[in-house]
């Protein structure tokens, strides 16, 4: 059963309702929790109000991106083994994100990661480059989610030009900003919460339906997608159909690997998440919670994947707009027809819009918060100044983001989301573990660790083949890549780490026992947190 390629998958006019009507229904609770926005702690944190199985559900919502739903799905429909690693990476890096993580930066944090380091380190220089790892990763994530949205679609409304796919990711930017301007963080959250609900629910009713015309037998599923890839099919059930077999592209796995692994605990707009409980026990409960829905969800895309190989077939995946990124959506095509197709789009969408929404408030926040209020005003600033600055924030970043997705609209979306994960791994988890674990540590080291870890990740993803010299890259007439890796997790990640090292020890800065040993109380107790909050 071969879904029919381009613009004859569903109805256009279908897809635009379900589209309006969701977008309606998250606007309307939107405008119903903006009410409640009197404070800056409201804006950022939501006013601390959510109980850790909301949370749970909202961070499964911030989580479950587009590179998650799409990106994964067609990433095994046309890679098999290796595009579901995508999932394993994923969904392992929340072990790391728990056990370090979670519940000291609940502990010692007000809005930010840039509050953390900022603790017992020089305020100003740490905040400053927090701030800018911050707002780096923000970027690349959102350059994923624009182009997944621009992909999505332009498959559901028949737009194959690259000015139609324009004008649908400046659409996509629009309604971001709007989001995060009229429902802060508390908004964005129940859109997040809505939308992992419904992407969840929309996941399982497919699975069972693949499953179930596979006599439920999961073997003859993969047979079938097996025998719709033709020659050389059985490659899907092996690793090395994307990354070959070769020395260097398992390098290359094993540095994209890393980078999922570590990235989750260093990602800002998940770290934001944990603020938004009212205390430590209930940051810890929402990362059972996530783990739980997302562990579950990321099983689904096995289905998913190879289900879209089998019923769909890799050529017609391929060759329809959106490419890779369209294998979810035309599954729901062979299923269900035009009405499955429409609510699967709108999940789709709806994954997106919220992603983009908690990225959004995560940047404003890192500016406003962490670069406007603390460095330029040295913390004499009214929160209403500040919250204001968060606002305009919103919008300059929405218009980059609109800009960054038109240029990015032909790339792998889960691929763009890896590069995101290593800058987060490479610049914010070394300076995160170190301020929590090690006494020694001092801003320079902080410093080296960030600064280094983010200049040798972009250097090294600017000089890749991702950028230029093969025929899939950003720029594929230029040739300047030297570095052979896809990924630069393998190298940057424990540069970063060795970095905040060397920094420490070269600096003739003092240490400050006594502040290690404030912060390790707060963190490990909570004792002081609730204070520290309420005096923001």
């Amino acid at each position: 059963m071969q879904a029919a390629a381009g613009t004859d998958v569903g109805n256009p006019a279908v897809n635009l309702g379900i589209f309006a009507a969701f977008v309606a229904v998250t606007l309307f609770v939107v405008l119903r929790a903006s009410r409640q926005n009197k404070s800056a702690a409201d804006f950022y944190a939501g006013g601390r109000s959510f109980t850790g199985p909301q949370n749970g559900t909202a961070i499964a919502g911030d989580y479950l991106s587009a590179a998650s739903f799409l990106g994964i799905c067609g990433a095994i429909a046309i890679n098999g083994y290796d595009g579901f690693l995508y999932s394993i990476g994923f969904l392992v890096a929340w072990l790391v994100a728990l056990l370090l993580v979670a519940e000291l930066l609940r502990n010692t944090g007000k809005f930010t990661m840039a509050d953390v380091l900022s603790f017992r380190l020089r305020e100003r220089p740490v905040r400053m480059a927090a701030a800018l790892a911050t707002l780096l990763v923000v970027f690349f994530y959102l350059l994923a989610q624009m182009a997944g949205a621009g992909g999505l679609v332009a498959l559901l409304l028949g737009v194959d030009s690259a000015a139609g796919i324009s004008a649908v990711i400046a659409v996509v930017g629009v309604l971001m900003i709007l989001y995060v301007l009229i429902g802060g963080m508390k908004g964005t959250t129940w859109v997040q919460i809505i939308k992992a609900v419904l992407l969840i629910a929309g996941a399982a009713v497919m699975t069972v339906w693949v499953l179930a015309k596979f006599g439920f037998n999961l073997s003859s599923l993969l047979q079938g997608a097996v025998d719709a890839a033709g020659e050389g099919g059985e490659t899907l059930l092996e690793p090395g159909r994307q990354y070959g077999a070769t020395g260097l592209s398992k390098l290359s796995f094993l540095s994209l690997a890393l980078a999922l692994v570590l990235g989750t605990a260093g990602l800002p707009h998940v770290l934001m998440r944990f603020y938004t409980v009212p205390t430590a026990k209930e940051a810890r409960r929402s990362v059972v919670w996530a783990i739980w829905l997302i562990g579950i969800f990321y099983l689904f895309t096995l289905v998913l994947g190879y289900g879209a190989g089998a019923l769909v077939g890799p050529e017609t995946i391929s060759s329809a707009p959106g490419g890779v990124n369209s294998a979810a959506p035309l599954l729901a095509f062979a299923l269900g027809g035009e009405i499955l197709l429409g609510i699967i789009a709108a999940v789709a969408f709806a994954t997106i819009l919220a992603v983009v929404a908690g990225l959004t408030i995560t940047a404003a926040a890192s500016f406003s918060h962490d670069i406007y209020a603390n460095v330029l005003k040295k913390g004499r600033v009214d929160p209403d100044a500040e919250v204001r600055v968060a606002r305009w924030t919103v919008v300059v970043i929405g218009l980059v983001a609109i800009g960054g997705g038109v240029l990015a609209q032909k790339q792998n979306v889960a691929f763009l989301v890896a590069l995101a994960f290593a800058v987060a791994a490479s610049a914010n988890l070394p300076t995160i573990v170190y301020s929590l674990f090690w006494k020694r540590f001092n801003t320079a080291g902080a410093l080296w660790s960030i600064y280094g870890g983010l200049a040798s990740c972009i250097v090294l993803i600017v000089f890749s083949p991702v950028v230029s010299g093969t025929e899939t890259a950003m720029l594929p007439n230029a040739d300047f890549d030297w570095f052979p890796l896809t990924n630069p997790g393998l190298v940057s990640i424990p540069l970063g780490f060795l970095l905040g090292i060397v920094g420490t020890l070269v600096s003739s800065e003092p240490p400050h026992p006594e502040k290690f040993a404030e912060m390790e109380v707060r963190s490990l107790t909570g004792a002081g947190a609730e204070r520290a909050t309420a005096s923001h």
